[in-house]
């Protein structure tokens, strides 16, 4: 039981502090209750929360959600998950289609995230190239390199540390003002590490940065990737969703010549968290890389398509069931933009120093984020990048959210900061 301290407030007490409640449908309708209140509360489904990638609350993700947590089964294998695993298997080949893949070959698996998507890549890749790695591991192959831009997703360098490839093996590539991969820079950073006699084995581009949300040239990087034989992923996490609009699909031409992505439904097409895709473009090789075998769950000679017992082909064993929200969500409409900008407050507006101009305007954003949450109106992100000075970063992926509501975000921050 928590401590009473969580039942904070005296809104409904008349000034004294609420007690704890002491059965559990009193607990259920009190946490309600405290987390249906202000933005300070975390709600991400709150039409003013602009903070994160993923946010919103649809209600058939979330009803599909619930029946999946009264099925508490497992997708290691099809004989404890038959309707989940065949959902699992169609979306993923039309996602694969949808990509650009012939007849949606290939493979893929919903992981716990797109950190751990991007990884499942990666370890493709090595294995791809060096298939004699997963026995005898990395003391076997020579010193491996992996590209991917400035910009890209922290997770590149965690999975390249959790790999023993180690993060000073992945060499970040030069961005243009628009926060895309310079390919140019790219092809040079390639021919030296092979130079040095290192082996280039990866090269990750993105579809949606976390930061900008640019898009990379993937066509460009294909045709890199191509010339010098190395795996191309495209971490499409954020981005990725694009793909289901026939406006904006162009920002991610190139794609079908990736050799794997990560997408995630969770982000951009507000599908309950978790919800993340790795596609494959070779058929067969996440098996072959990961499989182990095991005797009491993976028997050879069982009545059906062993195929459909995806528990060997994945790193984990249990796996929560996260294709379900999904599939019955398949019509909705994706929502997608990043918007970054500064607030100069009257204070700093004027300021003819430029040192100083950007020394104060650095703290502008923070103590603003500081007074939205005190206040519990409203919520969005903030942060440097490069040379640039902390400046608000506002995520609109939440239907819900209306003009009104960005409209009073804006409002906020003025108000907030008219004595900066």
């Amino acid at each position: 039981m928590a401590s009473q301290g969580f039942w904070f407030g005296a809104e409904n007490t008349g000034g004294s502090p609420s007690q704890s409640p002491n059965t559990p449908r009193a607990w259920c309708q009190a946490a309600a209750q405290k987390f249906s209140g202000g933005i300070g509360s975390k709600l991400c489904a709150h039409p003013r929360y602009f903070n994160q990638l993923s946010t919103g609350l649809d209600m058939v993700g979330l009803a599909a959600d619930w029946l999946t947590s009264t099925a508490n089964t497992n997708m290691f294998t099809y004989e404890v998950a038959p309707v989940f695993v065949l959902l699992e298997y169609v979306t993923l080949k039309k996602m694969r289609e949808i990509i650009g893949w012939q007849d949606g070959r290939g493979d893929g698996i919903f992981s716990p995230g797109g950190a751990i998507s991007n990884m499942y890549a990666m370890l493709l890749a090595r294995y791809k190239m060096f298939p004699e790695v997963k026995e005898k591991g990395m003391s076997s192959v020579p010193r491996l390199v992996a590209f991917t831009s400035e910009h890209s997703h922290f997770s590149i360098k965690k999975g390249a540390a959790a790999l023993g490839i180690g993060t000073e093996s992945v060499i970040c590539i030069k961005v243009d003002e628009r926060g895309k991969m310079i390919p140019s820079d790219l092809e040079r950073r390639i021919v030296e590490a092979k130079q040095k006699g290192d082996v280039p084995f990866f090269v990750s581009a993105t579809a949606g940065t976390t930061v900008y949300g640019a898009f990379d040239p993937l066509i460009a990087i294909a045709d890199i990737c191509k010339k010098y034989e190395i795996w191309m992923h495209v971490d499409g996490a954020w981005g990725g969703s694009l793909l289901m609009s026939r406006k904006h699909r162009w920002k991610l031409n190139g794609v079908e010549r990736a050799n794997s992505m990560t997408w995630n439904p969770h982000k951009m097409m507000a599908v309950p968290l978790q919800c993340s895709a790795l596609l494959v473009r070779e058929e067969g090789l996440m098996q072959s890389c990961n499989q182990m075998q095991a005797c009491y769950l993976f028997q050879q000679d069982k009545h059906y398509d062993l195929s459909y017992d995806t528990g060997d082909k994945a790193l984990q064993c249990g796996r929560h069931v996260d294709i379900f929200k999904l599939w019955l969500m398949w019509r909705a409409k994706p929502q997608h933009t990043n918007v970054c900008f500064w607030y100069l407050p009257p204070g700093v507006r004027c300021l003819e120093d430029k040192v100083e101009k950007m020394k104060r305007l650095h703290k502008v954003a923070p103590v603003i984020k500081a007074r939205m949450m005190e206040y519990g109106t409203t919520m969005v992100s903030y942060q440097p990048q490069g040379d640039k000075v902390n400046f608000f970063r506002m995520v609109i992926s939440n239907p819900a959210a209306t003009f009104a509501d960005i409209d009073f975000l804006i409002e906020e921050i003025e108000r907030l900061g008219q004595d900066l």
